[in-house]
């Protein structure tokens, strides 16, 4: 799901052409402007405006200029290209995780450990801005998460009178009595949007990351033992394989498209969804009356420990080392603002709300859906765990087809396993990484 970097001297020109780095706005009696850069999807810009509105409302001396960048891999190159060349804008906005960190943020950006919202945030998010430097942290979440697992409906479960599993055999067994009860398919699948045949294996890393918090790390550099082949990796593939083997799966899974089966989950004619949980805006969009009926809960594990949540963690704020004296300061209060109640509020306003913050100086609005509410008990118990994308730069760009083969009983789970850990292996070769 991240994308690569690759850096062209057309996307240079372009980069290095962008007004508002940091060496301009200067100040004067006791006023400084510092610039703000953010993508340039309609939505993030006019919520960026609605945010500067705020903090230039809160701090007259402060001026912020928004300026915006491309979005996808020409924005990634854009950011790289203007830390590399200190041309980077005051304050930034960009992505948490291995994307971030493979920048080089222990050169190029300002450590914000020491700031009073820094000690508020979760473990997770720490983790996924974090460089080399122990205890460093170098960005502040912009945005909520949202979590991988099983979004369920709530009715079939009351009316079958079934409760949230939490190993993997009352998964099944729940399953198996929706099956029973008739009309209704207990497991969605949904191929017709092929990328949506991997939540059984990405939802399921919070679980490997409890047993093994050092499985990302040993993947990233070849261990033998943290391969998809081996357990805890390959239970992930074992499930999607035995929901097929076992009849459970709704029998148009090869054509059936994400929007109609969530349309399915929402009128209850299917009980069960491995899903990631921003899809739920689609639900609220094609059936208001019922997006409350749906639920969450994260992959249960086979073992019987504590299911965690797989989270996928949001945005986050940044100020390069080039930002220096007044601007400095001013961009540290224009990041505070971003962790204060008003701050907090244009975050939640800014879209739906599709999980829990990332620091709890903001707190969820009271409105949120059945769904968030279900996410945040995960993160109030502390059983949660960043995607692996936020730990390893390393996704094989094959997952989403060799999973259809092991979801529709072409390839055993094991044969599946094998064939994504030579896909990772490939990966990790083109983009160089050590020990691979």
């Amino acid at each position: 799901m991240r994308r690569g970097l690759i850096v062209g001297a057309a996307v240079v020109t372009a980069a290095l052409a962008l007004a508002g780095c940091s060496t301009g706005g200067g100040t004067s009696n006791g006023k400084v402007t510092i610039t703000y850069l953010v993508d340039n999807a309609p939505n993030t810009t006019a919520t960026a405006k609605t945010f500067v509105a705020a903090f230039e409302k809160a701090y007259p001396n402060i001026t912020v200029k928004v300026e915006s960048r491309a979005q996808g891999a020409d924005g990634d190159n854009i950011v790289k290209t203007k830390l590399a060349t200190n041309d980077m804008d005051d304050v930034f906005q960009y992505n948490s995780g291995s994307q971030i960190q493979g920048d080089h943020p222990d050169q190029t950006l300002t450590d914000l450990s020491g700031e009073a919202w820094a000690k508020d945030l979760t473990k997770d998010f720490k983790a996924s801005v974090a460089g080399t430097k122990k205890g460093a942290v170098y960005g502040a979440p912009w945005g909520t998460t949202f979590a991988g697992g099983i979004m369920y409906n709530t009715k079939v479960y009351e009316k079958l009178g079934l409760k949230v599993p939490t190993t993997w055999d009352e998964f099944i067994s729940n399953s198996q009595k929706i099956k029973d009860a008739g009309g209704i398919a207990p497991v969605l699948q949904t191929f017709g949007d092929t990328w949506t045949s991997q939540l059984f294996v990405l939802a399921d890393f919070a679980n490997i990351n409890a047993k093994d918090p050092n499985w990302a790390a040993d993947y990233t550099a070849n261990k033998a033992d943290a391969k998809y082949a081996k357990q805890p990796g390959l239970l992930g593939f074992q499930y999607t394989a035995e929901v097929f083997q076992k009849g459970l799966v709704n029998q148009d899974y090869a054509s059936l498209t994400n929007a109609n089966g969530l349309k399915e989950l929402a009128e209850g004619t299917a009980a069960q969804y491995p899903m990631i949980t921003t899809v739920i805006n689609n639900v609220k969009q094609s059936n208001p009356d019922q997006v409350n009926d749906i639920g969450y809960f994260a992959i249960p594990t086979s073992d019987g420990s504590a299911p965690h949540m797989t989270i996928w963690e949001p945005n986050a704020l940044y100020i390069p080392k080039t930002t220096t004296g007044a601007k400095l300061d001013a961009a540290k209060k224009f990041i505070a603002f971003a962790n204060s109640s008003t701050g907090c509020e244009i975050q939640a306003k800014a879209q739906l709300v599709t999980g829990p913050f990332s620091t709890t100086a903001c707190q969820l609005p009271s409105d949120v859906l059945t769904l968030v509410k279900d996410e945040q008990k995960y993160q109030d118990d502390g059983n949660t765990g960043s995607a692996l994308e936020f730990l390893s730069p390393i996704k094989g760009p094959n997952l989403e087809k060799i999973l259809i083969q092991v979801a529709t009983g072409q390839a055993t789970a094991a044969q599946g396993a094998a064939l994504y850990d030579q896909d990772v292996k490939a990966q990790a070769q083109q983009l160089g990484i050590k020990g691979w």
